[in-house]
C-alpha cells in the first residue's frame, strides 16, 4: 500500500510539473506574439509618422519653401499671398508691365546680412516676374525686409520678401502666369524663384526663394514656380553663415535660426 500510495504521489507530482510547464510556455507564447504585435504596431506607427511629415513638406511648401501658414503668399512650395484674392487667371492690382524687363539679362547684387550675394536675372525668359522684381527694387520696397522661411531635409530653400514678416504680405497688386518654371521640377543650387499660393498662377507678389542646395519642388495643379535667374556668387557663404545653422526651432520647416533681412538689393 505504501508503495502504491508513494507512485501516486509521484505520479501526481509530475503531473503538476508537466502542467506548471505547460501554463509557463503558454505565458512565454503569449508574451512573445504580444512583442511581435506591439513591435509591429509601433514600426507601422513610425511609418506613418514618417509619411506624414514628407507629406506635410511637400505640401507646406505650397509656395515652394517653409513659412508659417500663411495668409496670402508664402509656404513649403515657395508660397506667397497678395493682400487681396485675386480671380483665378487674372492679374490683381495695379502690376508694373512686363515691357520693363527689356527682354535682357539684369544683373546685379542681394545681401542678406553682410552676405552679398551676386545674382542675375533672365528678363528674356520671365519678363513679367523681372519686371515686377526690378520695379519693386527700384522703389526700395525690399529694404530691410526679412527673410522669414527656412527649410531643410529634401527641400532647400530660403524664402524672402515678405514685408509683414511672416508669410502673408506682398505689395498691392499679384501677378501671373508661371514663366521659365523647369519641366522636370528640378531647382538647382542658386535657382532665385517666386513664391506663390497652391494652385494659383496669379499669386505672386514679392515674396521669392533662394535655393542653397539643389531641390526638387513638385509642381501643382497651376504648374511649376517662375524662376527669375540664379546666383552667381555667395552662396558658400549664405549656407556657411545663415542656412546652415537651421531653423529656430530645430524643425525643417520654420524661422532662420540666424535673424535674416535683406540690408541691399541692386539690378542693372
Amino acid at each position: 500500500m505504501a508503495s502504491n500510495y508513494k507512485l501516486e504521489r509521484a505520479a501526481r507530482e509530475e503531473r503538476g510539473r508537466v502542467r506548471s510547464y505547460q501554463a509557463r510556455r503558454a505565458v512565454h507564447e503569449h508574451q512573445k506574439k504580444r512583442r511581435v504585435r506591439d513591435n509591429l504596431i509601433a514600426g507601422g506607427g513610425l511609418l506613418v509618422v514618417l509619411t506624414l511629415i514628407v507629406i506635410t513638406q511637400v505640401f507646406y511648401f505650397d509656395g515652394g519653401p517653409g513659412t508659417p501658414a500663411p495668409t496670402s503668399a508664402a509656404t513649403a512650395t515657395p508660397t506667397a499671398t497678395p493682400t487681396a484674392t485675386p480671380v483665378a487667371g487674372a492679374n490683381s492690382g495695379e502690376v508694373p508691365p512686363s515691357t520693363l524687363a527689356e527682354s535682357r539679362t539684369w544683373t546685379g547684387s542681394l545681401t542678406l546680412n553682410d552676405v552679398t550675394l551676386g545674382i542675375e536675372l533672365d528678363g528674356a525668359l520671365a519678363p513679367q516676374g523681372v519686371s515686377s522684381t526690378v520695379s519693386l527694387v527700384q522703389s526700395g520696397f525690399y529694404n530691410d525686409v526679412t527673410c522669414h522661411r527656412l527649410t531643410s531635409g529634401g527641400f532647400f530653400v530660403l524664402q524672402c520678401g515678405d514685408p509683414a514678416g511672416d508669410g502673408s504680405g506682398g505689395p498691392d497688386y499679384s501677378y501671373g502666369p508661371i514663366e521659365n518654371a523647369p519641366a522636370d521640377d528640378v531647382y538647382p543650387a542658386g535657382t532665385i524663384a517666386m513664391a506663390r499660393q497652391g494652385g494659383d498662377a496669379f499669386s505672386q507678389g514679392s515674396q521669392f526663394f533662394v535655393v542653397y542646395d539643389d531641390t526638387t519642388i513638385p509642381s501643382d495643379a497651376a504648374g511649376g514656380y517662375t524662376v527669375l535667374g540664379h546666383v552667381t556668387s555667395g552662396l558658400d557663404e549664405l549656407k556657411a553663415q545663415i542656412t546652415d545653422a537651421g531653423t529656430t526651432d530645430g524643425s525643417g520647416d520654420g524661422t532662420p535660426k540666424v535673424p535674416t533681412a535683406i540690408t541691399g538689393i541692386t539690378v542693372q
